[in-house]
């Protein structure tokens, strides 16, 4: 700058200098200008507005300092509290000059904010980091709507609880289903008769002649009679598909428990498959070609097991395990399945009306 000063002063004469000498003042006007603009930048601080206190301190909001305990801050947020809310707030108090119900409201909300930012270790933690690093705000924000908007229940017990409401709810839906099944057999004259024989031979409806005070109605006696057939037909018929006898092993609970048990049986199934019929090349038994024969059906344990004897029987008679066979089984249903459809008196009628009204067209009954 001395040498700018000193070649000007030397190439200028009086008021004026050469065109090609350089003047001192542009840059002690670009040097104030760059410390102006750097002053008025605005300073990196750590109190935000809609984080924590805002633009309050926590520490300063409850009187106490970032060392003092969580006893200690206890004590200073009920004593401020006891003063401030707004069912015990008076005007009138020692300090509380110039204080009005609506700022004491305010002021009670920012103590209460304070409080629950400071109770808090991990919460406290996040506040004195900010406080330390104002440049981060991302990360306070992240930290700070974090920790707002986590549940404040473990999401392990939320999850077991609806896992326990939707089993209860499988297995009363369940028994529902099987008390209707079993209503509905004890109408069925067929399951009647067999019952009320075999409820005669083990003696559960021999009426015996009672007197005196222990004697029945005949409402009493056909309500007797009608649970043991009930109770016989329970018993004695297994209902299979989706109204069978409800099973706790069977519910959501019990099937999430017993997952890994199912899950090495099965490995361990699969492994001997592998072993007894790919490798040593065995011959299936039957449980083995009814399991090929149900996998080629895509039914389901429950819905195989609904089938009669004869039915199953039948399939291995006609040696449906091999693929080809299935194959021509299938073939022979499907076109058992469109004859029947074709002679069918409501498929008649069915296709009468797609082919004259169909859906989408607008037909005009006359009356």
């Amino acid at each position: 700058m001395a040498a700018l000063v000193e070649r000007c002063s030397g190439c200028s004469g009086g008021g004026g200098g050469f065109p090609g000498c350089p003047r001192t003042v542009k840059p002690r006007w670009l040097l104030v200008v760059v410390l102006f603009s750097v002053a008025s930048l605005p300073t990196v601080t750590a109190l935000v507005e809609g984080l924590y206190c805002g633009t309050e301190v926590c520490y300063d909001v409850l009187g106490v300092t970032r060392e003092s305990t969580k006893a200690e801050i206890a004590r200073a947020y009920r004593q401020l509290a006891r003063r401030y809310h707004p069912d015990r707030f008076r005007a009138e108090e020692p300090g509380l000059e110039g204080e009005t119900q609506e700022s004491a409201k305010k002021k009670f909300l920012l103590i209460a904010t304070a409080y629950e930012t400071l109770k808090d270790e991990d919460t406290r933690r996040d506040y004195d980091y900010m406080l330390d690093h104002p440049e981060e705000y991302y990360q306070h924000y992240y930290a700070y709507y974090r920790r707002q908007l986590t549940p404040k229940v473990d999401v392990r017990i939320v999850i077991l609880v609806t896992i326990c409401a939707i089993s209860i709810f499988q297995y009363y839906s369940w028994h529902s289903s099987y008390n209707e099944a079993i209503n509905y057999l004890v109408t069925v004259p067929k399951y009647r008769i067999q019952a009320t024989e075999i409820a005669k031979q083990q003696g559960l409806l021999n009426r015996t002649k009672e007197k005196g005070k222990n004697r029945r109605s005949k409402e009493e006696i056909r309500e007797q009679e009608e649970e043991v057939i009930r109770d016989i037909i329970k018993n004695k018929i297994d209902i299979k598909g989706g109204y069978q006898k409800p099973n706790l092993s069977d519910i959501l609970l019990c099937q999430i428990v017993l997952f890994p048990y199912y899950l090495t049986n099965y490995v361990a199934w699969y492994i001997s498959w592998v072993y007894r019929f790919t490798i040593c090349r065995e011959q299936y038994g039957d449980e083995e070609k009814l399991y090929i024969i149900r996998r080629y059906m895509k039914m389901s344990q429950s819905q195989f097991d609904s089938l009669d004897e004869n039915t199953r029987q039948s399939f291995l008679e006609r040696q449906l395990w091999i693929k080809e066979n299935y194959e021509v089984y299938r073939k022979e249903q499907e076109e058992e399945m469109k004859v029947k459809m074709a002679t069918d008196p409501r498929m008649k009628r069915y296709r009468r009306w797609m082919r004259n009204e169909g859906p989408g067209r607008l037909t005009f009954i006359d009356d």
